[in-house]
């Protein structure tokens, strides 16, 4: 049995199934995600003759760190390899990306939920890999555990230094919605007080708007803030950038946006990557404020578009200003975000299993089959 993404309840259950009391599996679950012990033998409070058995019975499987990319800013992308030997799952070598990135005052950790995505939103090189496979909880929750070990030296135990906070952004590779089961296991461990303890205030998951999913969401108790990738102004220029938008057109969107019950602290982030010439006109502004009106507490990030071997280009910062004042001019809280780790393939859009060449700075793609090789 696979341990890494099992939650407490599975975990008590596995350690009664073995004879054995069920608070085991609890110091197991503390283990893991608390104390980040992934070896089975350091996990000392269990006696030796269960980890004895666990070692033969059950297994920890993390995937491996492949490379690792630091940019100039301090972000370090990781190309993690994913292990073929996946529980219910096809048994496929795979690929995935996550970036951690510190800033004064707190740490953010980008994380993937499939290998791949089979979205196609077609400013996004990640669009490019198709969807390769789905990862399971605990391959979505080691891309937190890992880098938040590696960089412990700078965390207090679990995460906090200096006053610091993790966030994590399920932002990476892959549309989350689209694995929806796998995805809430790792958020509930995440969010879960003796797992990794983060705040829901911490944790968002961005969507390109699979509206069955959201509503789903919805009915969760436990659950992450919601961001929808919103990116066009009408559905004549979505179906286009993001072709999800035929299944889910714009105003069935905005209805599910509408019916999302948000938390008293809570707000709906529209994400919006702005593409020269495309989508950032001063008009797009005006329908994409008309079009959030009617909701409540809405806040719209304005991405710059990062560079890729793909037909747009950035907008100019006097477009995307003008983009923003007339947001706020409107009543729509509006920001720029401009993304980390660009200069290693780290930002938004960017995550297609890149290497780059320290020697010469050239792009080579690397093939997903050949990962393990």
């Amino acid at each position: 049995m696979e341990l890494l993404g099992k939650s407490k309840e599975e975990l008590r259950a596995f350690c009664v199934a073995l004879g054995e009391p069920a608070y085991r599996g609890g110091q197991l679950y503390h283990a893991l995600y608390a104390e980040r012990k992934f070896d089975l033998a350091r996990i000392t409070n269990l006696p030796a003759a269960l980890r004895e058995r666990l070692s033969k019975e059950a297994r920890i499987t993390l995937p491996e760190v492949k490379q690792r990319f630091a940019s100039a800013d301090g972000s370090v992308r990781y190309l993690f390899g994913l292990s073929a030997e996946v529980e219910r799952l096809p048994a496929k070598p795979a690929a995935v990306e996550a970036v951690f990135m510190p800033s004064e005052g707190r740490q953010t950790i980008c994380i993937s939920t499939q290998a791949g995505c089979a979205v196609d939103c077609h400013f996004c090189l990640t669009a490019q890999l198709g969807l390769i496979r789905n990862l399971t909880a605990g391959e979505i929750v080691a891309q937190v555990l890992l880098p938040l070990e590696e960089h412990k030296s700078q965390l207090a135990p679990p995460f906090e230094a200096q006053g610091k906070q993790t966030n994590i952004v399920l932002m990476g590779q892959g549309e989350p919605l689209l694995n929806f089961e796998p995805v809430m296991a790792a958020v509930g461990i995440m969010l879960d007080p003796e797992g990794l303890g983060i705040s829901p205030k911490h944790v968002t998951l961005s969507t390109s708007g699979i509206v069955p999913g959201i509503e789903r969401l919805a009915q969760e108790k436990i659950r992450p803030k919601l961001a929808i990738s919103l990116n066009a102004s009408n559905d004549e220029q979505r179906d286009v950038l993001m072709p999800i938008n035929k299944k889910y057109p714009l105003a069935a969107l905005m209805e599910a946006c509408k019916n999302y019950p948000l938390r008293t602290w809570e707000h709906l982030t529209f994400e919006y990557v702005m593409l020269g010439g495309v989508n950032d006109s001063a008009e797009d502004a005006r329908r994409v404020a008309r079009m959030l009106a009617p909701l409540k507490s809405v806040k719209v990030n304005l991405i710059p578009w990062n560079p890729g071997e793909l037909p747009y280009r950035e907008s100019s910062p006097e477009q995307i200003e003008e983009f923003r004042q007339i947001l706020v001019d409107r009543g729509v809280p509006a920001f720029v975000r401009y993304s980390r780790g660009r200069d290693v393939m780290a930002a938004c859009g960017q995550l297609a299993l890149l290497n780059i060449s320290n020697a010469s700075g050239d792009l080579l793609p690397q093939q997903p089959s050949g990962i393990d090789g």
